[in-house]
C-alpha cells in the first residue's frame, strides 16, 4: 500500500450499515500500470467508491463486477489491459495490464476478519492479509514477511496462488529541535510520504510561523516522544545539539522499536553522547542504532542539503535495513 487509504475502513462501515460492500485489490501488474500491487478500491452496494485501482480507467468495469459479486457472493479475478489512449488519459506514457481481485465483504472476506484488519490499522500494527486463491482460505498475520513489510511490497508468494496484501501504518517522522535543518527536512519528509511532527519546548523556535501548516509540539522532548509513540514505522531525528533536550528523547528511542534514529553533531559530539549513554547502562548494540553524524555522507552543505542526506539515509534504513 503506497498510501494509508481508507478503503478497508469504508467497506466495513458500508457492510455494517447494511448497504453491502466489496473490496477490489490490485494483485498483479505488467508494464506501466496506474496503481501498484496492493492498491484498493471499496465499492458499496449502491455503487459508491472510495480508493482507486487504476487511476480511473477501469473503475467502471470493476464496479459492475463488484455489484455482481455482491449479488452472488462469489470472488472475482479480473484482468484489464490499459490501452495507450486510456493510459494517456490517466497520465501514463504507455499502456499496462492489471489483475484485480474482488472480494464481497461477508461472503468471501468475513466481517470479523475485516474488523480485525481495521483494528490493526487503527492501532498502527503492521499486518498482512493473506488470500489463498487456490483453496479460498483467508488469514491475517503479523509475522513471516519481514522483507515485504519493510519494502511495503504486496504480491504473490513465489510459485503459489497465495496473495499477500501488506497493510503498513503510515510512515511518521518525529523531529526534535525546530532548527533551520528541520525547516527544510519537514516538507521534504512530507513529500516522501511521512507524517511529520516537530517537537521543541522553545516556542520561539517551535512556532507556527516557522513551520506553517505543520504540527508543532511545545513540550519537553522525552514527554512528547512518549506521547507520540515510537514504533516500527517511525523515524526520530534529533537536531537540537543540546543534551538536555536530545538525550531524554534518545533514551526513549533506544528502548523503542522505531526503525531509524538520527542525531545531529560531529564525531566528537557523538563520542561524548556515547559516553553519556554508556553511563546510563545502554549497551554497544543499543547505542549502535544511532546514526550519527546524521545523514548519508554526501558532502552536504547547508540545511537543505543536510535534509536531503537525512531523507536518503532514512530511506536506505527503511528499505534495506540497518
Amino acid at each position: 500500500m503506497d498510501r494509508f487509504d481508507t478503503a478497508p475502513e469504508t467497506a466495513l462501515t458500508w457492510h455494517r450499515a447494511g448497504v453491502g460492500a466489496a473490496l477490489a485489490t490490485v494483485i498483479e501488474t505488467w508494464g506501466s500500470a496506474p496503481r501498484r500491487v496492493g492498491a484498493q478500491l471499496a465499492i458499496s452496494g449502491a455503487g459508491e467508491i472510495v480508493g482507486s485501482v487504476s487511476g480511473g480507467c477501469v473503475e467502471g468495469a470493476v464496479i459492475v463486477e463488484a455489484l455482481e459479486a455482491l449479488e452472488d457472493g462469489g470472488v472475482r479475478e479480473l484482468e484489464f489491459g490499459v490501452s495507450d489512449g486510456d493510459a494517456f488519459a490517466v497520465g501514463l506514457a504507455c499502456g499496462g495490464t492489471i489483475r484485480i481481485l474482488v472480494e464481497p465483504v461477508g461472503a468471501v472476506l468475513s466481517e470479523a476478519m475485516l474488523a480485525d484488519l481495521v483494528a490493526a490499522r487503527a492501532a498502527r500494527k503492521p499486518v498482512a492479509y493473506v488470500a489463498d486463491l487456490e483453496t479460498g482460505a483467508r488469514v491475517l498475520v503479523t509475522e513471516g514477511y519481514p522483507e515485504r513489510f519493510r519494502m511495503d511490497r504486496s504480491g504473490f508468494e513465489e510459485g503459489t496462488r497465495r496473495f499477500v496484501a501488506i497493510h503498513n501504518p503510515p510512515l511518521r517522522l518525529i523531529v526534535v529541535g525546530a532548527v533551520h535543518i528541520a525547516q527544510a527536512l519537514v516538507p521534504m519528509a512530507r513529500i516522501a510520504g511521512y507524517d511529520p511532527v516537530v517537537i521543541d519546548p522553545r516556542e520561539t523556535f517551535g512556532s507556527a510561523a516557522r513551520f506553517p501548516g505543520e504540527r508543532v509540539v511545545n513540550d519537553w522532548p522525552d514527554e512528547a516522544v512518549e506521547a507520540e509513540g515510537l514504533d516500527s514505522r517511525t523515524a526520530l531525528v534529533l537536531l537540537t545539539h543540546d543534551p538536555k533536550l536530545d538525550d531524554p528523547a534518545l533514551e526513549k528511542a533506544l528502548r523503542s522499536g522505531c526503525f531509524y534514529i538520527g542525531a545531529l553533531g560531529s564525531s566528537r559530539t557523538h563520542a561524548k553522547r556515547v559516553a553519556r549513554l554508556e553511563g546510563l547502562g545502554f549497551s554497544e548494540g543499543e547505542i549502535g542504532r544511532i546514526h550519527a553524524p546524521v545523514g548519508l555522507d554526501i558532502g552536504a552543505s547547508g540545511p537543505a542539503e543536510i535534509a536531503v542526506s537525512v531523507i536518503a539515509e532514512m530511506t536506505r534504513v527503511l528499505r534495506r535495513g540497518a
